[in-house]
């Protein structure tokens, strides 16, 4: 039976035809394996996952092995970015059993959900040691029918374990000024000075700590200041002229495999390119860097260009794959840029972007890099548009084209600050777009303040939405507000900010990832800590900051503070876990900072709060009529109205240590 067939997720809908019969997750899933009294097998990933690709062709379209799953278990398949509660349950499960994690993640459950065996891909034949998958699924329904007690006590072992963790205690108040020095020490220890990044490979792109970094450099102009400007410029610029940016069409991969940023896995993520867009925009700001500037626009443009759907809203992702090879639409031979270019530019384009005879990806073709400025950038530019158009010949990668709420919220708030910063109405005007879809589709999918998580085709799923939902919309949905001072925005984000408070609080200042009211699972997920993108837990903490700012609510300022004392026994041995907490706590110790507009004629008023960088900095705007005005307020203090943009600016930034 085709069960898939009808799904919003574009990878479900890539197994419709397998042989195996697959299950999406839900009640019927279960009743059917106790009526037949077998397993369940749990097979989670996405859509844009190489190894996720790798496995199916191999086992899920074989007739044998997909015969064996028929027969032994009842198999459900999950999209990881559809159902991220799931994924997190049993991810927990799978690092905690197997000491990692990974996707495809294949999971073993009882008719309760309990995971009683875990690990990721499965190869369809013994190889390096590792089982083969049908050997392992006869091992696992012979256990099953031989040692059931056995086999359903483990399983609840493994839960009571996960539930028996305890939390990190809550901190007395907020990181001090002392704990983020010792922050950004601890930070200094795990920096790469050579290559930029923190650790070694893989290397992921460390979106929030950057933001965390570059807010702490533009208030601080001590040693530690500059420490923390030099980590995130040597990161974002090691990023930037690295394999990991797509040098021809804009836009970054999901992390390097390497620690110098040369060979990327090549897919290209949402979440990853709107924190992106947005860090390189505001480095831009700080600091002028031209590289900044160039690579905010690429990106907005990749953005706009490859990820916008019909109905208006960004999609999930481009996949690593192209004609079943993981990087052949991005990497080049020296033969091929001749080819395209002619000898004279193929020759000096090779020497530009690293594109050796031997190769620096595999098979002897290269990623594309760009380590040092073109010394002839009107020559470069031509190059760059003939590569990009010769490469729009190959065959692209697959795009996930559903539209996940809170991936869109980064990519709004991405696009309405970067449009405004950079003069580009387009951009603010894909932001406003896809904000309206979030509305229309995801909020207006119940009659209710719920989102859903996913959409496609401009039809909601049937995911309810996770607690990131919640808080990146309601960033996003303040960005819009931010830049356009239409209200609606503001009142759109209050509404989600109460539901998140309501019905996600865990009753100690921090939030669960799950609504109260959410289907069950066999333990609530609940988990401040970023992972490649922020926590819903600091999420929605950061959207309170800047709802309470612009609001003047001290409710949500103090709930946003509860939240965030977290951060504080974890500031100095795991900043790199929680970034995006740190950045609303540099908010917090700057104010935020609180500019009312009123009267006509504002715009140049606007720009100069949009070009500050006053962490967190917001704008309420009051009523039209008369000059406009603008008065900085800070800490409930507040600076003499002006209509002088430029005293806006020397007020914004007076408030260094």
């Amino acid at each position: 039976m085709n069960r898939l067939k009808e799904s919003t997720s574009p990878y479900l809908l890539q197994h419709k035809d397998n042989p195996v019969d697959w299950w999406e997750w839900s009640d019927d899933a279960f009743t059917e394996a106790r009526r037949r009294d077998v397993p369940v097998f749990l097979s989670i990933g996405y859509s844009a996952c190489h190894w996720c690709h790798v496995m199916a062709h191999e086992s899920f379209e074989n007739p044998q092995i997909a015969a064996l799953l028929n027969e032994h278990f009842v198999s459900i398949k999950v999209d990881r970015e559809e159902r991220p509660d799931i994924d997190s349950v049993y991810m927990e499960a799978t690092v905690a059993m197997t000491g990692h994690g990974g996707w495809p993640m294949s999971v073993f459950l009882d008719h309760e959900g309990r995971p009683f065996y875990t690990g990721t891909y499965f190869p369809p034949t013994p190889h390096h040691g590792m089982p083969s998958f049908p050997e392992l699924l006869m091992s696992i329904s012979n256990t099953w029918a031989t040692k059931r007690e056995s086999v359903e006590a483990a399983g609840q072992r493994i839960i009571d374990a996960l539930s028996s963790r305890a939390m990190v205690t809550p901190g007395d108040g907020l990181p001090s000024p002392v704990d983020l020095t010792s922050a950004i020490n601890s930070l200094s220890s795990d920096y790469d000075p050579r290559w930029g990044g923190f650790g070694g490979a893989p290397k992921f792109p460390p979106s929030m700590l950057l933001e965390f970094l570059l807010r702490y450099s533009a208030t601080h102009e001590s040693e530690f200041g500059r420490r923390a400007l030099a980590m995130a410029e040597g990161t974002l610029e090691a990023m930037a002229r690295g394999g990991l940016y797509d040098q021809l069409g804009g836009g970054f991969a999901r992390y390097s495999v390497d620690a110098e940023w040369v060979v990327p896995h090549f897919e290209k993520m949402l979440y990853d390119n709107a924190l992106l867009l947005r860090v390189y925009a505001h480095w831009w700001r700080q600091t002028n860097s031209a590289l900044a500037a160039r690579v905010a626009r690429e990106t907005a443009e990749f953005l706009i260009r490859d990820l916008t759907t019909p109905q208006g809203a960004f999609a999930s992702a481009l996949d690593a794959d192209s004609e079943g090879v993981e990087g052949k639409f991005y990497a080049w031979t020296p033969a091929e840029l001749i080819e395209v270019l002619g000898n004279d530019d193929g020759t000096w384009a090779a020497e530009l972007l690293t594109v050796t005879s031997a190769g620096t990806f595999e098979h002897g073709a290269s990623t594309l890099q760009l380590l040092v400025d073109p010394d002839d950038w009107d020559r470069w530019y031509r190059v760059r548009d003939a590569l990009w158009l010769a490469r729009e010949e190959r065959v692209h990668p697959g795009r996930d084209d559903k539209v996940v709420a809170s991936w869109n919220g980064l990519a709004i708030a991405a696009l309405a600050e970067a449009g405004a910063l950079f003069n580009e109405p387009s951009w603010v005007d894909a932001a406003v777009t896809a904000a309206d879809l979030i509305i229309s589709v995801h909020l207006g999918a119940a009659d209710d303040d719920r989102l859903c998580r996913t959409s496609r085709d401009g039809k909601p799923g049937n995911n309810v939405g996770v607690l990131d939902d919640y808080g990146s919309v309601a960033e996003g949905l303040l960005a819009v507000y931010f830049v356009t001072g239409e209200a609606e925005w503001l009142v759109f984000a209050g509404m989600l900010l109460d539901v998140a408070v309501s019905h996600f609080s865990d009753g100690d200042g921090g939030f669960f990832d799950t609504a109260d009211d959410a289907p069950a699972l066999v333990r609530r997920p609940r988990d401040p800590a970023d992972n490649a993108e922020p926590s819903g837990w600091f999420a929605v903490a950061n959207a309170l900051v800047t709802y309470a700012a612009i609001t003047e609510s001290m409710e949500h300022r103090t709930r946003a503070m509860q939240a965030l004392e977290i951060a504080k026994p974890l500031v100095e041995r795991a900043p790199r876990a929680i970034g995006w907490g740190l950045v609303a706590v540099m908010a917090l110790a700057d104010g935020p900072a609180e500019v009312t507009i009123a009267g006509d004629d504002i715009d140049a008023l606007r720009r100069a709060v949009w070009h500050s960088s006053a962490p967190g900095a917001v704008i309420r705007y009051g009523d039209p009529g008369g000059q406009g005005q603008a008065m900085v307020c800070r800490h409930f203090a507040c600076q003499l109205p002006t209509e002088d943009p430029a005293v806006v600016s020397v007020h914004l930034s007076d408030r260094r240590e």
